[in-house]
């Protein structure tokens, strides 16, 4: 009960400073790009390959420091533990943090994000209410949040990179990273979440709420650079668009007759 008194206030407050044309400069929203997968699918280590473009590209990273630390208390760790206690105030939290990321300003042309409101939806929330962790009722609290905030909140959206990989790799990654909190993970977990994904991503079980790019995820460091580097097209659209824009092409007098013409 606290903690949606709590977002609703936050929330209203938020909604009250959003105007309908709070993203970009000048009503000029950035190209936005939500990068999805399971855990351990290596989502940092995309928006890593990007820092060489922050210039032209914000990157959100998503926010686990936050959910590590609410006032002190490791609601992620909570959520884990006691998913029965503490799966909707985890979840309500997660969908602030994440309203936030997708209302961040800035000036760049192209935002990057870690995940999104949508795999919060579509693949945690779902896996909640399936693994029992979730009652009916908190389950449908959060569905109209869902939907008070998509009727009131423009949502950005112009591109999903899906990271696919299989479970039992990002289970083998999740040990070697050793996040205390994903100690009792189970690799269950991870293929509940996968196929969640794969209904969303793939099938379209749920709404896409734009194109999806999937890039093979299950690559080792060695040999993601290359598929990384596919999708630098697809994000950068609009920098190369401006860059196209602002140098004139040359072309020889045949070639521009013919364009003309």
């Amino acid at each position: 009960m606290f903690a949606n008194i709590l977002f609703r206030r936050t929330f209203l407050n938020m909604a009250a400073a959003i105007g309908p044309e709070r993203l970009g400069v000048a009503g000029k929203k950035p190209f936005t790009v939500f990068i999805e997968g399971n855990i351990g699918s290596g989502k940092t280590t995309f928006l890593n390959h990007f820092e060489k473009f922050k210039d032209r590209v914000c990157l959100l990273t998503e926010p686990v420091e936050k959910w590590r630390d609410c006032g002190g208390v490791n609601l992620l760790d909570l959520m884990y533990k006691e998913p029965h206690r503490w799966a909707m105030p985890f979840q309500t939290y997660v969908t602030l943090t994440m309203l936030n990321m997708h209302t961040y300003q800035t000036d760049k042309s192209v935002k990057l994000m870690e995940r999104s409101m949508f795999s919060a939806r579509y693949c945690f929330v779902e896996n909640m209410l399936a693994s029992g962790s979730l009652h009916q009722g908190m389950y449908n609290i959060l569905q109209e949040w869902y939907e008070f905030i998509h009727a009131n909140i423009h949502i950005q959206a112009d591109l999903i990179v899906y990271l696919r990989t299989s479970p039992e790799i990002v289970y083998e990654r999740m040990k070697k990273r050793a996040r205390s909190e994903e100690s009792c993970v189970p690799l269950k977990y991870l293929q509940e979440l996968h196929e969640l994904h794969e209904n969303w991503l793939i099938h379209g079980t749920f709404p896409r709420v734009a194109p999806v790019l999937v890039l093979d995820a299950d690559l080792d460091l060695h040999n993601i650079s290359s598929e990384y580097k596919r999708s630098e097209t697809s994000i950068l659209k609009p920098i190369l668009i401006d860059n196209t824009n602002q140098h004139p092409i040359l072309a020889s007098p045949s070639k521009r007759s013919r364009t003309e013409f």
